[in-house]
């Protein structure tokens, strides 16, 4: 039997340091790398992604609704379609990073 322990990463942004990726992420199999719209940024997700694979992950995305003042929990109103192109935005996002999804 196998396990993956999978852990949400990358929260960080700007100024504000989230988490503790790097003493959490040699002992998982997997990490979601936040994809910039409840945490993260582009700097942050393309650091992710290197020490991610720096200690042989897999890497998958973890989008989130456009609300980065409330972690992405306060109620938004949406339509399907606005979710469907949230989310395809982000995880593009994340995409772009060298050797980012696996």
């Amino acid at each position: 039997m196998t396990v993956d322990l999978n852990a949400d990463v990358g929260e960080s942004f700007g100024r504000y340091v989230l988490g503790h990726d790097t003493e959490v992420m040699p002992h998982v199999t997997s990490v979601n790398v936040a994809c910039g719209f409840h945490a993260g940024d582009a700097h942050v997700m393309r650091s992710t992604v290197q020490f991610a694979r720096d200690c042989g992950l897999s890497i998958g995305a973890h989008p989130g609704f456009p609300d980065l003042a409330g972690f992405g929990r306060r109620p938004m109103r949406l339509t399907l379609q606005e979710i469907e192109d949230i989310v395809v935005y982000q995880v593009g996002a994340l995409a772009a990073e060298p050797q980012s999804l696996t």
